[in-house]
């Protein structure tokens, strides 16, 4: 797992620009699924035929696409000016390492910071906007930098690489796009397995968006044509078990993975719901409640789409999301795709049954 999260997170895909990473996820994927297909917006979706009829179908999705940054300007100097593309706190941006995605491959470039010798002359109490900042590529010029293949409009991504912490026992994963390369990584791996798993499903879609960091945009337009029974989208969640957080221990790392109840893009079917805390339950597997009304995801645009979705979500739980240091823990990625795992092989239980059934 640990691999093939490094191999996606490395890719420069920000919403708009996820050409790179939807071809890796396509190689991976093509020989395990019956069939698939890319959407005229760019999301990748595959499908493993039911094994059994009377099950009911289950759509699940992973968004491809990060937050990051778009060229919007060369300088005289040959430095960049960017706009940015999702979530960011403009505080963290200062002296992080960037890539581009030029005309001739990717190149490395760093956001530029005032030298500490020169604070005394500065407001250490002021935050620069993004539209303040630059990015400096090693260019002399602004010719040096379009014989580098720079231009306006190529997409940007934090330049971290994904590395592991933590102890052999307990390994972590530290930096950028885990939101929501893990739960790419998950669906790739789900795939591979449900290919040679000899137990009973219905129809099964795993769809890898795009643009879900700009407004859920890819999500919006899947359910019209795969009238799934159920949805799940698969997404990380910011945890509050560090001493910076002001409700402290609801999401906590390492305590598997979270089962949404609610977050500001939708309130999750009660029936999905149910059904996931009774699958780990019953499979022993550590779960989390998760009420968190400071994000969405695309289970917020799925479960509203065509004549609407029976929709729930789990959470990957991670650290200092929307950096380029984000923090994973392995167990919870795996623990996540065991809970997916078993809704699939199970979710005949729930099937025929609506809202006013459950609890």
């Amino acid at each position: 797992m640990y691999q093939l999260l490094k191999e996606l997170c490395e890719k420069v895909s920000p919403s708009g620009f996820e050409q790179d990473i939807q071809r890796f996820i396509i190689e991976q994927i093509k020989d395990y699924a019956d069939e698939y297909h890319v959407d005229p917006l760019g999301n990748v979706i595959a499908k493993v035929g039911a094994t059994q009829n009377d099950f009911p179908s289950v759509l699940l999705a992973a968004h491809s696409d990060e937050i990051g940054f778009i060229v919007k300007k060369v300088e005289s100097n040959g430095t960049l000016r960017f706009e940015i593309v999702g979530g960011f706190d403009d505080r963290i941006l200062l002296a992080q390492p960037v890539m581009i995605k030029s005309n001739k491959g990717y190149i490395h470039g760093v956001i530029g910071a005032l030298s500490v010798h020169y604070m005394k002359w500065d407001d250490p109490k002021r935050i620069d906007s993004h539209r303040e900042l630059y990015i400096d590529i090693g260019a002399r010029s602004a010719e040096d930098a379009k014989e580098m293949g720079i231009e306006v409009g190529q997409p940007i991504s934090y330049g971290s690489e994904l590395k592991l912490i933590g102890s052999e026992k307990h390994p972590r994963v530290v930096g950028k796009a885990l939101d929501d390369r893990a739960g790419c990584a998950l669906l790739i791996k789900l795939l591979q397995d449900l290919k040679k798993s000899e137990r009973a499903h219905g129809d099964v879609y795993c769809a890898f968006t795009v643009q879900e960091e700009v407004g859920l945009r890819g999500a919006s337009i899947l359910t019209p044509s795969l009238k799934p029974d159920f949805a799940i989208a698969i997404d990380t969640t910011p945890t509050s078990d560090t001493y910076d957080v002001l409700m402290k221990g609801t999401r906590v790392l390492g305590d598997g993975p979270c089962i949404k109840i609610a977050d500001k893009s939708l309130i999750s079917h009660p029936l999905v719901t149910e059904h996931l805390k009774k699958a780990a339950a019953r499979n022993r597997i550590p779960y989390q409640l998760e009420v968190f009304m400071g994000i969405g995801t695309d289970g917020g645009a799925i479960h509203m789409t065509s004549t609407g979705v029976s929709t729930g979500v789990v959470s990957i739980p991670s650290r200092y999301t929307h950096s380029p240091v984000e923090v994973v823990d392995l167990a919870d990625l795996e623990n996540s795709f065991k809970l997916i795992k078993e809704f699939i092989y199970t979710a005949n239980e729930i099937a025929g049954k609506s809202f006013v059934d459950t609890y």
